[in-house]
């Protein structure tokens, strides 16, 4: 049953790794391998009830990182809708391209630490479009995007998919990956940036001719506002939510979308119907990726199949009995990540290893959450954010691993260095 469970799953990984030459989209493989894993474990085994139990069981823990991803998808989709984030990019002004460079890397940076990496990735490359005129300087500012959301994402536990992934499943805890992750990430970051300013040198930012256009539309600056600074505070106060109530994090997030919506219904309640559709947390609703939110309730279950038989775990301790190096098994999870996605690595290293032997904050989370988090920039498919990017400004792959992926390495593996170094110092 073993060996059939474990080929199961490396055609679907594979299916889901290889999505673009196959087209088929990895949601179906995910859904398709978690269908045949929990079938053939079922009739091969001789327990439905303890297989009731370990699906229950696994369905629950899958349902609360679900939550916690619509609620803050939708919060993150309300904001976009009043053009919030001009709160931000309104303010980034200069005539040097490594000035620019600088400011958009780092705004990426801590703006996905409070978002998400693929929300930011989205928004700053919009704003490209807006700055720049010159196609070639668009697609390498894409480019440090990406490393700079992903980096900003790895350090706090609403920043990334995985990062919630393990702070949702009692790996990690918020104020500790942040105090642990934020200067290797800010490191992973920092070195593409001083890179990339010594070949930029004192280039001029060429930007687009202003059209009538450009104007906003539908929202006053108040509204911009108080929607901004509402969805932001709501997503910041949803670890200290956890902490105060010892409730699961997508409680914190569920009760902050009811309340978002409250103030928006209020503050739209006299304008007309029509006029104020598109504003309402109903319509953000339709418009979060449900694709990729059932793609995680594909992978996660798929993984689970793999963690009740104890696959993960005969893995773990091979690898262990092989390499015999934490940081070096952590680090190739970590370069992994970059061809594959890091949803289901991640997924598969928790079922690998027990907290009983790894508690919470132990260096083996806190590192998987960096690498897992950074790794996928050193190619344009390796995650979500560099998807998105691929897919705003048509980023050919080789172009990106000739111009971007070589600045992605050199942070990734610099980061890492500082993390091991600042962990050795510190324990």
């Amino acid at each position: 049953m073993l060996t059939i469970l474990v080929v199961i799953f490396v055609l679907a990984y594979a299916a889901i790794a290889f999505e673009h030459p196959l087209g088929v989209n990895k949601t179906a493989s995910a859904l398709i391998g978690a269908g045949l894993l929990w079938t053939v474990y079922a009739v091969l085994s001789n327990d439905p009830h303890l297989i009731s139990e370990q699906l229950g069981e696994s369905l629950m823990g899958t349902a609360q990182i679900v939550f916690f991803l619509m609620g803050a998808m939708a919060i993150v989709e309300v904001v976009d809708a009043h053009n919030g984030f001009e709160v931000i990019t309104s303010r980034i002004k200069t005539a040097k391209l490594s000035s620019l460079m600088w400011m958009i890397g780092l705004v990426a940076f801590f703006l996905s630490s409070i978002l998400d990496n693929l929300t930011t990735t989205i928004v700053m490359v919009s704003l490209m479009k807006k700055l720049l005129d010159q196609r070639e300087d668009r697609l390498f500012f894409a480019g440090v995007i990406v490393i700079a959301a992903n980096a900003g994402g790895a350090w706090t536990p609403i920043g990334d998919v995985t990062t919630t992934m393990l702070w949702i499943g009692g790996q990690i805890s918020a104020v500790e990956i942040m105090k642990g992750l934020f200067l290797p990430s800010l490191v992973n970051l920092l070195v593409p940036l001083f890179v990339t300013s010594f070949l930029l040198g004192a280039r001029p930012v060429i930007s687009p001719e202003k059209k009538q256009s450009d104007h906003l539309i539908g929202t006053t600056s108040f509204e911009r506002n108080v929607m901004f600074f509402l969805g932001l505070s709501i997503l910041v106060l949803v670890p200290v939510f956890k902490t105060v109530t010892h409730l699961p994090p997508f409680m914190g997030i569920l009760f902050g979308l009811g309340i978002l919506w409250m103030v928006g219904d209020l503050i739209h309640r006299k304008k007309e119907d029509n006029e104020k559709e598109r504003l309402t947390l109903v319509r953000a609703l339709t418009r979060i990726d449900l694709s990729s939110i059932v793609f995680f309730v594909g992978i996660l279950l798929a993984v689970a199949s793999l963690e009740h038989t104890h696959v993960l775990t005969s893995l773990a301790k091979w690898l262990d009995a092989t390499l015999g190096r934490q940081d070096v098994i952590v680090m190739l999870i970590g370069l992994a990540s970059a061809i594959v996605d890091n949803v289901p690595l991640v997924a598969a290293s928790m079922g690998m290893y027990s907290l009983a032997q790894y508690p919470m904050d132990s260096f083996l989370w806190e590192f998987m959450a960096y690498c897992a988090g950074t790794g996928g920039s050193i190619l344009i498919i390796g995650s979500a954010a560099g998807v998105a990017a691929m897919g705003l400004e048509k980023i050919d792959f080789f172009w990106y691993i000739k111009k971007i992926s070589g600045l992605a390495l050199i942070g990734y593996l610099a980061g890492a260095v500082v993390y091991i170094a600042q962990y050795n110092l510190l324990h």
